[in-house]
């Protein structure tokens, strides 16, 4: 296809094979010619993207250049099966070709059956329930929401912790950390405190029955895949239930096979969430996003008319959810997960000029001996890798769940150069 092709003529159009409709919408550039545009037509909020990606299949992604690229990052944990997997198309196809959007006045057995399936994996009690999103950031302004349901004039405390992330959306972002964040759009909404990560007699002090909720992301994944600890967990569900605030676990990043357990929080047992707010890996690439109460209590505080979306729980995003969660169950991911995360950390360790390793299941970080995770992103892109700093020193690994340990392999073989690179690279920037 050249970039003179339209649309214009639907007849001409049927004629191309479904794979060169985009060409056929959009015309064909090159990644330069695709940049230019960019700047000219989107907002700057993402800074430059880094390549122009125009096709995927497994693992891998191509550029408008036609390099190849192995995806370590998964559309920061996104991607959980991989790029255009032949079920999860079919099944988002197939919906779309019987019914795409019906609005919330109505429903459909793909929206009853995903909120069945999701209460079943995350063991939830009898009464819980779900609400379906369109995105995390969403699913948190519902947990938001709900948090103040279960406030008084005397309980009104939200508490979250230090290195949090939790969205951008005003009430999701008055529980992130980050004061680059935060900042430039107070007031947001009040009443939110943040307390020291993973410091339990922090936590104690600050407990009581002025606390209406705790939230937390059992690991945080923006502040360099950090996680909590099962004791800093355990005192968490014990605390609030002794105060009567709810305890809120973010699993945007953490869920849906992610770290070897369906929801990160099954690897510390006793740990049952009141609510626990879902997205990213959920529909495979499809946007959806998922808020679950659990218990009669906890999903009644919320009644109808207090809260709504206009496409969240679609047939098509919730056919996707559905499908993404039949392949990682029949593929055995929980286990594939953990293995293949296993490898990577291991031999992540050895590398000369990684000083730490952290993280679960296929979410790891890992610590360089200085400051060029920036300079490490662009040394791997050149190399044909996708990889993610998350701070200064730090390099954030959420690849597609069907990563083989030879694709992982490639990236370990290639990663002392690539740091090499990034090193030269970083001191030359600075000098």
């Amino acid at each position: 296809m050249t970039g003179t092709t339209t649309a214009s003529s639907g007849r001409h159009a049927a004629q191309h094979p479904v794979g060169d409709t985009v060409d056929v919408l959009t015309g064909g550039n090159t990644g330069a010619e695709w940049l230019s545009r960019y700047s000219g037509a989107l907002m700057g909020v993402f800074g430059t993207p880094q390549r122009v990606l125009v096709r995927g299949s497994g693992c891998n992604v191509w550029d408008a250049d036609g390099k190849q690229y192995l995806d370590l990052l998964g559309g920061i944990a996104v991607n959980a099966l991989g790029h255009a997997h032949p079920f999860v198309t079919s099944v988002i196809s197939s919906q779309l070709a019987t019914l795409g959007h019906i609005s919330n006045f109505f429903t459909s057995p793909t929206q009853v059956a995903l909120a069945e399936r999701l209460l079943e994996l995350s063991r939830a009690p009898g009464g819980s329930r779900v609400f379906f999103t369109n995105s995390g950031a969403e699913a948190l302004e519902g947990a938001f929401k709900l948090a103040r349901r279960n406030s008084t004039p005397e309980r009104h405390r939200i508490i979250a912790l230090d290195g949090a992330f939790h969205g951008r959306t005003m009430g999701a972002l008055a529980l992130t950390s980050k004061k680059a964040y935060r900042e430039p759009f107070e007031p947001l909404p009040g009443g939110v405190e943040h307390l020291p990560f993973d410091d339990i007699d922090a936590l104690t002090a600050a407990m009581d029955d002025t606390v209406a909720a705790l939230v937390l992301e059992p690991i945080q994944g923006e502040a360099g895949v950090r996680p909590l600890s099962p004791e800093y967990l355990r005192a968490a569900r014990a605390l609030t239930r002794e105060h009567g605030a709810l305890l809120i676990l973010d699993e945007v990043q953490t869920g849906v096979a992610r770290t070897g357990r369906w929801f990160a929080h099954q690897w510390v047992d006793g740990v049952v969430p009141d609510a626990m707010t879902l997205a990213k890996g959920l529909g495979g690439g499809f946007p959806i996003g998922a808020l679950v109460t659990f218990g009669e209590r906890v999903s009644t505080l919320i009644s109808a008319g207090q809260h709504g979306t206009t496409f969240g729980g679609n047939p098509v995003a919730t056919a996707a959810g559905l499908a993404t969660l039949h392949v990682l169950e029949a593929s055995g991911a929980l286990r594939h997960a953990t293995d293949v995360g296993a490898y990577l950390r291991r031999r992540l360790a050895d590398v000369d000029g990684v000083v730490a390793v952290r993280g679960e299941g296929l979410l790891i970080g890992f610590d360089l001996d200085g400051d060029h995770a920036s300079a490490a992103v662009q040394a791997a892109l050149a190399e044909g890798f996708i990889i993610n700093a998350t701070g200064p020193a730090t390099i954030r690994l959420a690849p597609p769940l069907i990563l083989t340990e030879e694709q992982a392999a490639t990236f370990i073989d290639a990663l002392p150069a690539i740091l090499t690179t990034a090193r030269t690279s970083a001191t030359e920037a600075t000098a």
